[in-house]
């Protein structure tokens, strides 16, 4: 039951569901994790479920041991999914997919480029195939922090301070330019690319320099953000036309900032679901999610970051970032939040599955004459 207390769930009719994992992006092995968990709590009586791995270099396989596990219990489901198996064609398994009596729906818990950037959300539009998340506007736009923080200052959504680069239009004298610009500490990220990776925080001109050419290994855009003395504060969403805004969790770090070690190496940080906000504050979060979200297109699901500023310039939210397709692991903020919201995890995965069959539903209405 969602916290409107309207009944969610699917058809009765079994559903084939898909679940695309692994990438060829950095975060390949995130991906693979947040798949196990996703498996394990997909209800089989519901759910026909197909487990596809795509390897680091690119090849499509159904993952016969995944599968296997999964119908033995999701006890026996191994924590870490290997994507080896039968090789396949994507497009001749997306093309068997629409020809399927049952419905399809296909669940790219892909993380990074060639993943969650609108490539793979193309594919499945020209299969005619239902999909979860956002549409190929909405994971491009999100997924290049660069055209994301054009769009929202466009939409008037508040922001910390940025400059944004293709790499043939930095210069030698461009640290220095930055430092005395956004001042030191400063952020800087690879444009396309989450989970923090690829992301450094300079404290010096010299550092600021090798930040960007280590951005610059992951991305040939980069975005260098002002840093902000501030509390991360984070938003789920879920849901098309009429979304769901959960409570605000904020993140504790356990480094200088929540890096991809923090996040998934050393388990320092922590999350606290509801964060300690004044209703006042809550409300206010919650609206800019929902302004985030819909300026940048998103669909079925997001999670929404914030910077709280409550001194020096005291900007109040900052948007930081939003994230279209966000891990589903035990530690992972988005179903925590949802949960603690009335959502219980299998739910979520009928909602977003319900929410893809609509999405697909209307497109194909309009794309009909």
């Amino acid at each position: 039951m969602v916290p409107n207390g309207t009944v969610v769930g699917v058809s009765n009719e079994r559903i084939n569901l898909v679940v695309l994992f692994g990438g060829q992006s950095a975060e390949h092995d995130v991906s693979c994790t947040t798949a196990a968990h996703v498996l394990a709590a997909a209800d089989p009586d519901k759910y026909r479920i197909t487990p596809v791995g795509i390897s680091t270099d690119g090849q499509w396989a159904v993952a016969t041991e995944a599968a296997d596990a999964l119908r033995s219990g999701p006890a026996a489901l191994p924590s870490r999914l290997d994507p080896r198996g039968d090789t396949l064609s994507p497009t001749t398994m997306l093309g068997e997919a629409a020809e399927r009596p049952e419905r399809t729906v296909v669940l790219p818990l892909l993380h990074g480029p060639m993943g969650e950037d609108g490539t793979v959300q193309g594919m499945l539009e020209l299969a005619n195939v239902a999909y979860v998340g956002a549409g190929v506007l909405g994971s491009a736009v999100a997924m290049d922090k660069a055209m994301a923080k054009q769009v929202l200052t466009a939409a008037g959504i508040a922001q910390a301070r940025y400059r944004a680069f293709a790499e043939h239009q930095i210069t030698p004298a461009l640290p220095a330019e930055l430092a005395a610009d956004l001042g030191l500490p400063c952020f800087v990220k690879p444009a396309n690319m989450g989970s923090s990776v690829g992301v450094t925080k300079a404290k010096t001109v010299e550092e600021l320099r090798d930040a960007i050419d280590y951005a610059l290994t992951y991305d040939e855009w980069i975005v260098v953000e002002e840093g902000i003395v501030g509390r991360e504060i984070e938003i789920a969403v879920i849901g098309n036309d009429d979304p769901f805004v959960s409570v605000p969790g904020e993140i504790l770090p356990g480094d200088e900032f929540y890096s991809y070690d923090d996040k998934y190496v050393n388990d320092a940080s922590s999350g606290v679901i509801p964060a300690p906000l004044t209703p006042d504050q809550t409300a206010d979060v919650q609206r800019q999610a929902l302004a985030v979200f819909r300026a940048l297109r998103c669909e079925g699901l997001a999670r929404c970051d914030f910077f709280l500023e409550e001194s020096g310039p005291a900007r109040g939210f900052l948007c930081n970032e939003v994230n279209t397709m966000p891990g589903f692991t035990p530690i992972s903020m988005f179903p925590k939040m949802l949960i603690a919201s009335g959502m219980p995890y299998p739910e979520i995965i009928d909602r977003l599955v319900e929410l893809a069959l609509e999405r697909h539903g209307r497109r194909r209405r309009n794309t009909k004459h």
